[in-house]
């Protein structure tokens, strides 16, 4: 990864881009400069595709994000967009061991009298995948006291329903599909 460039990006962190361009207010999908996922990703979404949880698991977004303590790095509470992005995100964290903070705002399911917060450990080299409530209904951070070492991590998303066959934008799905597969990307 770090033989690619790094960008600037919000609250400390470098990132890399590997996806389509989007304007979510909008709700446009550019393919842009989109010419496939990094070729070092390929194995990985192979044996990806080997857990159930991940069997027809099709990726066509990768975002490398760098976290560094010098930096103040962070990502505030959110939820990713579930208009182009799927059902399940899925993110590996390397370099070092960090928290990902679950957070539930008051109002939301049967915490609705307080805000609610779970802390999860990601060890070095682990994977986790949100899916269901907690892709859509808990907001996921990572918060600056929680970076100690340089963390890289990876995130992978894959279309929403509206984009593959019989959804409305299946046309640019495909192409956006075929385009990911070809595993030649570099980061825009």
């Amino acid at each position: 990864m770090d033989e690619d460039i790094w960008r600037e990006s919000q609250s400390g962190r470098t990132k890399q881009d590997f996806g389509p361009k989007v304007n979510f207010k909008k709700r446009r999908v550019r393919v842009g400069g989109f010419c496939g996922l990094p070729s070092i990703s390929q194995k990985l979404v192979v044996r990806m595709n080997q857990e159930p949880l991940l069997n027809a698991f099709q990726p066509v977004e990768q975002c490398n994000l760098d976290y560094n303590p010098q930096r103040g790095s962070s990502i505030d509470p959110h939820l990713d967009d579930s208009w182009l992005w799927g059902e399940r995100l899925v993110t590996i964290n390397l370099l070092s061991d960090t928290i990902l903070t679950m957070s539930l705002d008051e109002g939301c399911g049967q915490f609705d009298q307080r805000d609610v917060s779970v802390y999860v450990h990601l060890s070095r080299r682990s994977l986790v995948v949100l899916y269901g409530e907690a892709r859509h209904q808990w907001k996921h951070a990572i918060h600056r006291r929680d970076i100690h070492n340089r963390r890289v991590c990876s995130t992978f998303r894959e279309l929403s329903a509206e984009f593959l066959p019989g959804g409305e934008q299946a046309d640019t799905g495909s192409q956006l599909l075929d385009i990911a597969s070809t595993f030649h990307g570099v980061p825009l």
